[in-house]
């Protein structure tokens, strides 16, 4: 069965080297017949004697890793002749340092702006506190489309919403009524 599979159609290393495909092709289970460039590039890189060589040093079961990475390797060189795929390799640890170093800036920032804070939280926690429920309900109001007008009388905040009973300008106080 497998050697109908060989002859029927060539691995594409056999037919970029124009030779016939044997049951015992080394390179057919790793370059297929669907995948012409594969084979082409690694070829045009590496020499289709060396692969050949590399692939019968190597255990089987590490075969398919190396096939991999010489394509790999051979795509970037044909990309980049020069540096290949280690000028990629460069960049993206050029990527890495940069974002390292946006990162300590940030953490930097994060902790002179919580060594700020500190001290205030510690001196007044209820002045802070208070300050902060009436920025958040500001805001709120803000979100809901209202820019103040309302505050509640207990504390004095402003409502996010227009208050219903505050509305009496008439000063009467029936609508409150008793229970």
């Amino acid at each position: 069965m497998a050697s109908s599979s060989y002859s029927n159609s060539p691995c594409a290393a056999c037919k970029f080297l124009r030779r016939k495909c044997l049951p015992g092709c080394v390179f057919a289970p790793y370059f297929p017949p669907e995948e012409p460039t594969k084979f082409a590039n690694v070829h045009k890189i590496f020499g289709a004697s060396n692969v050949s060589k590399l692939l019968n040093e190597i255990p089987p079961h590490q075969r398919e890793d190396a096939v991999n990475s010489l394509a790999y390797e051979a795509e970037a060189r044909m990309k980049d002749p020069v540096y290949g795929c280690v000028g990629a390799i460069s960049v993206l640890q050029r990527q890495v340092l940069h974002l390292q170093k946006e990162l300590d800036a940030t953490n930097a920032d994060l902790i002179r702006y919580s060594s700020n804070e500190m001290p205030q939280a510690f001196q007044g926690t209820d002045v802070l506190n208070q300050m902060m429920t009436q920025q958040r309900s500001v805001q709120f109001g803000r979100r809901m489309g209202h820019e103040g007008g309302s505050f509640d009388p207990n504390s004095g905040l402003p409502l996010p919403y227009t208050s219903p009973w505050n509305n009496n300008q008439s000063g009467d106080s029936s609508e409150t009524g008793s229970m």
